[in-house]
C-alpha cells in the first residue's frame, strides 16, 4: 500500500483516512496531505463533523517516518521534517469543527500528536501506546503541548520516561487520552459513526463556540511548536542519534 491521504463527504461527515505500508507511519509528504485534506474538510460547507481513521487492522500510526528521519542530514532538513507534524497539530487546532478519532491498533510516537489534538477518541482494546522518542535519541517536543493539554505533566513525564515499554489501551483511557474503549472492530465503527452522527446533528455555531473554548489558551502554539521543531531537528542530528537510526536499516 502506496503512502496516501484520501477522503469522503456523506451525510455531513468529512472523513479521512490516511495509510503506509510502514506501519501508517508519517512520511512528510502525508502530513503535508494531512493538513492540506483537513483544510479542504474544514472549509467544506457540507462538513459539519470530521472522522480521522487511518488503514489497515493492524497499527493505526508508526509515527514519524523513521526512513526519512535517517535521511536528515542539516538543520534545515530537520527543522522542516518536524514542521511536519506541528503544522498537522496546529490545523487540528485551529479547525471550528470536533474531529473524532478511530484507533484500531497501537499508536507510537508523533501518532499520539494525533490521538491527543482529536477532540473525541474511540480506540480498539489493542490500541497500546508508547512515547519512544527517548529511546532514539529525540524528544517528544513537538507534540509535548497537546500531550500535556489532553493527560497533564505527570502522566505525559511518566510516558516519555518509560520510552521502552507499551502502555494499554486501558491506561490511555485512564488518563484520558482515550474516550471510549470497545473489544471489537465492528463496534468500533459502530460507536464512531453514533458520535460522528451525534455531533453533526449539533447546530455549528455552537459546535465552533465549544470547540474554541476546549482549545483556549492555545494561540501561541505556532511559534511554540516551530521551536520545538527546532529542537527536535538539533537533537536529530547528534551523532548518536544518526548511529542508531543507521541500526535499524542495517540487514
Amino acid at each position: 500500500m502506496e503512502a496516501s491521504v484520501k477522503h469522503h463527504i456523506e451525510n455531513g461527515i468529512g472523513t479521512l483516512s490516511f495509510g503506509n505500508t510502514a506501519g501508517n507511519s508519517l512520511p512528510k509528504k502525508v502530513m503535508g496531505e494531512l493538513v492540506k485534506t483537513l483544510n479542504i474538510l474544514g472549509e467544506s460547507k457540507e462538513v459539519r463533523v470530521i472522522v480521522i481513521q487511518s488503514a489497515g487492522d493492524k497499527a493505526f500510526c508508526g509515527g514519524a517516518s523513521l526512513t526519512e528521519m535517517n535521511q536528515l542530514d542539516t538543520l534545515t532538513s530537520a527543522k522542516a521534517f518536524f514542521m511536519g507534524i506541528a503544522d498537522v497539530l496546529n490545523t487540528l487546532r485551529r479547525l471550528e469543527k470536533f474531529v473524532v478519532l478511530r484507533v484500531q491498533g497501537k499508536v507510537v510516537g508523533g501518532g499520539l500528536g494525533l490521538v491527543a489534538a482529536s477532540d473525541y477518541v474511540i480506540a480498539h482494546q489493542s490500541a497500546s501506546v508508547k512515547l519512544s522518542e527517548l529511546s532514539i535519541g529525540i524528544g517528544p517536543y513537538v507534540i509535548e503541548p497537546a500531550l500535556s493539554r489532553k493527560m497533564g505533566s505527570a502522566a505525559f513525564a511518566q510516558l516519555s520516561l518509560e520510552a521502552h515499554q507499551w502502555k494499554s489501551a486501558d491506561w490511555a483511557h485512564q488518563k484520558g487520552l482515550y474516550h471510549q474503549i470497545v473489544d471489537n472492530i465492528p463496534t468500533l465503527d459502530q460507536k464512531v459513526e453514533e458520535m460522528a452522527n451525534r455531533l453533526a446533528s449539533y447546530t455549528p455555531q455552537a459546535c465552533k463556540t465549544l470547540r474554541k473554548l476546549h482549545w483556549k489558551d492555545t494561540d501561541h502554539w505556532d511559534e511554540l511548536l516551530e521551536k520545538n521543531a527546532e529542537i527536535t531537528g538539533t537533537l536529530a542530528l547528534q551523532k548518536e542519534t544518526q548511529d542508531f537510526l543507521k541500526t535499524l536499516f542495517l540487514k
